[in-house]
Order: structure tokens, then C-alpha cells, then sequence
């Protein structure tokens, strides 16, 4: 596997799951929820979100398969999770109630915020064109990168201060719900396309 490593692959592929990924422009979500929880386990949570990709990166079209759901359909899934989460920030109400966990972790910042349907199906597009090698250092990089901005958030609370939070939430909400409705339309076609026969 060793043999295939190349740098220019490992940087393309990072750059995409950066984009994908975008810890930077969740951070308003990030500083939410742990008002919301009171803790971030950034550990934990970069470690699942990190094992989660690589793992989908092998086994993920087998595990869809298996329980009869294709790829397309796992992405809408994924887009209506997004696009909830992005009507709480828009809006500012509260839909997803939880009131016995004491901190985030996996659900909601590894699973979807960070290792979402967008990041899993993009990890199996990857491996069309990248070596396996270059993915999963890519991946790594990205896991790395997303610790550090989960660990600063306390720090990233204090300097932004709640006025700038509420804006960028507000901003990034928009943006999110676009993403989730580009994610939901692109792969509502493709099911189209593959079911409906004219």
C-alpha cells in the first residue's frame, strides 16, 4: 500500500474532505452545542468521526447493501439531518431535544456534523480516483485538524463573543440548508433517474 503514496493525492484528497467536512464553518454549531451540553468530548468525538470514515471508506457500499439501501438514498437521509440542524440555527428553536446526555460527542458533532452522509458518500467517491493510502492520510489530516477546533472551543467562545455567534449561526444556517437541499435534489435525481423509466 506504501508503494502508491503520493503527497499531491494526499493534499487533493484532504483539500476535498476539508470542504466537505468545513469544521471551520461549523464552529457556531460546535459553540451551541456545548452551551447546550456543557462539555465537548473532542477526543472522542474526533476519534469516532476519523475510525467512521476510514471504515466507510472499505466497507461502506457492503454495509448499504446489505441492508438494501443504496447510496443515493443514505446522502437524502443524511441532507434531512443537515437541514434540520440548519433550521435550528436559522431559526432558533430547538427540535432535537435531549436532556439526559451531559455532553456531545458522537451524536451530534461525529455523526452528522463531521463524519455526515455528504463526508461517507464523498470517502467512497474518492476511492474512484485516489489510492486507498493517500485517503486514509487524508483522512487522518482531517481528523487532526477537527480535534484541534472542537478542543479551542471554549477559547473560540470567548473571543467571538455572543453577538458575533448568533450572526455567523445565522450564516452559517443558510449555508448549511443550501448544502442539505444541493445534497437532497442531486441525489433525489439520481434515484429518479434510476427508478422512473419513461
Amino acid at each position: 500500500m506504501l508503494e502508491h503514496f503520493s503527497i499531491k493525492e494526499t493534499l487533493t484528497a484532504s483539500m476535498i474532505l476539508f470542504a466537505v467536512i468545513d469544521i471551520i464553518g461549523s464552529v457556531p454549531i460546535i459553540v451551541g452545542l456545548k452551551k447546550k451540553f456543557g462539555k465537548i468530548e473532542a477526543e472522542r468525538a474526533s476519534i469516532v468521526a476519523g475510525v467512521l470514515m476510514i471504515a466507510f471508506l472499505f466497507i461502506g457500499n457492503k454495509i448499504l447493501k446489505l441492508i438494501g439501501v443504496d447510496v443515493n438514498s443514505f446522502a437524502i437521509a443524511g441532507a434531512i439531518v443537515i437541514f434540520v440542524i440548519a433550521l435550528e440555527m436559522i431559526l432558533g428553536i430547538e427540535i432535537q431535544k435531549n436532556t439526559e446526555s451531559k455532553s456531545a460527542s458522537i451524536v451530534p458533532i461525529a455523526f452528522p456534523l463531521i463524519a455526515g452522509a455528504g463526508t461517507l458518500t464523498t470517502t467512497l467517491s474518492l476511492r474512484a480516483e485516489y489510492h486507498d493510502i493517500n485517503i486514509i492520510v487524508g483522512i487522518v489530516i482531517n481528523t487532526i485538524f477537527v480535534y484541534l477546533v472542537l478542543k479551542s472551543a471554549n477559547w473560540l467562545e470567548q473571543k467571538l463573543g455572543d453577538g458575533t455567534l448568533q450572526v455567523l449561526q445565522k450564516v452559517f444556517g443558510i449555508i448549511l440548508l443550501a448544502i442539505s437541499i444541493k445534497l437532497f435534489t442531486a441525489n433525489f435525481a439520481q434515484l429518479f433517474s434510476t427508478y422512473v423509466k419513461f
